[in-house]
């Protein structure tokens, strides 16, 4: 990430107690075709289509957040996401699938790839079973990846080819979004862990939630390829 931007001080340790999977997720060979123009059209269209249908589950789980929330400020924030996801984001599938004949409906109703489960999915369950800070763990690679990428690709030269994409990751409005993300999971560590939350006996087991998150995004962007 470039020096002057932050999506907050915890997001910042647990990308770096991860950088190996952390450089293969925002550097994949996905992103850098997307960047130069060099991503095969199938590929990006297999991956918006199942992007799509990751958004919703995805949706789901800040909505889950919500109800794990333990202030009205953490609560304000989730349901958000929730709404920048489901009116926002989501939009640019519907748009860019729709010129190619792709109603929403076949987007919704689109079968979900092994790597889409098993991301969701996992998502899902780091909140089921465990409580907020298990939750956000998993969220964060997802939110701050997107706008980490978003951000280097906005300033760099890249091809007008996937240009409305980044814009949606560039735009201040999402990067708006990552820093006041980041700033309620700075808040919720710190008021359940202390002020030295890596300090903590439950900071190894958040890593490993990120960790395998962000694992989780490589693989997604591996089956996106795959759509070649």
């Amino acid at each position: 990430m470039s020096a002057d931007t932050s999506y907050g001080s915890v997001f910042a340790d647990l990308r770096d107690a991860a950088p190996e999977p952390w450089r293969a997720y925002t550097r994949h060979a996905f992103v850098e075709g997307v960047r130069d123009g060099t991503l095969p059209k199938a590929a990006f269209i297999h991956y918006l289509i199942q992007d799509y249908v990751f958004l919703v589950h995805f949706s789901r789980a800040w909505a889950l957040a919500v109800v794990k929330a333990d202030t009205l400020e953490e609560m304000k924030i989730c349901g958000a996401t929730v709404n920048a996801l489901v009116n926002d984001e989501m939009q640019l599938h519907v748009k860019t699938c729709a010129e190619l004949g792709i109603s929403e409906d076949q987007l919704f109703n689109a079968v979900e790839e092994a790597e889409n489960l098993a991301y969701t999915r996992y998502v899902l369950e780091s909140g089921y079973s465990g409580d907020f800070l298990d939750l956000m763990a998993a969220l964060a690679p997802c939110v701050m990846g997107y706008g980490e990428i978003g951000e280097r690709l906005g300033k760099e030269r890249t091809s007008d080819i996937y240009q409305d994409w980044i814009n949606t990751y560039a735009d201040p409005e999402y990067q708006e979004l990552c820093v006041m993300v980041g700033d309620m999971i700075d808040a919720a560590f710190k008021s359940r862990l202390g002020e030295d939350y890596q300090s903590s006996p439950r900071w190894d087991a958040l890593i490993n939630r990120f960790s395998t998150a962000t694992q989780l995004e490589v693989s997604f962007w591996d089956m996106g390829l795959r759509g070649a």
